[in-house]
């Protein structure tokens, strides 16, 4: 078995796709012309956005959907960088908020943290033993 999809239900797919795009540099693999799905070219694994009405249609007792939430949901997406300081500071001017400023940690990799519009937690990283 292997990882995928990562899946993030949001409440305007075409803004998020445009938002991680501007602010990380991904590259757009499509968007559905209903507006409810798309996805993010990051290699191996996809990184896609549903609508949240699409995912209210898969969990009729509710979900917590992360633009709703004052609090960052407990996971986070991580995409790993040579420099953490210029790809925080590129989502920060494309609209994220900052969580944690770049740091370097004691096992080796500088780590910051913002949160996106949509309410999606963002882990920026060096690589590990870097």
């Amino acid at each position: 078995m292997k990882l995928g999809y990562t899946i993030i239900y949001v409440p305007d797919v075409a803004a998020s796709i445009a938002f991680f795009e501007q602010a990380f540099g991904l590259v757009r693999r499509f968007v559905h012309e209903s507006g409810t799905y798309g996805e993010l070219d990051t290699g191996e694994t996809t990184l896609a956005f549903a609508a949240l009405e699409l995912g209210h249609t898969h969990f009729p007792a509710g979900f917590v959907a992360a633009s709703e939430s004052p609090q960052p949901l407990g996971f986070e997406v991580a995409f790993v960088t040579p420099s953490v300081p210029e790809a925080h500071a590129r989502a920060l001017a494309a609209g994220a908020t900052e969580l944690l400023a770049p740091e370097a940690k004691p096992w080796g990799q500088t780590v910051s943290y913002v949160r996106c519009p949509d309410g999606t937690l963002v882990e920026l990283c060096t690589p590990v033993g870097a």
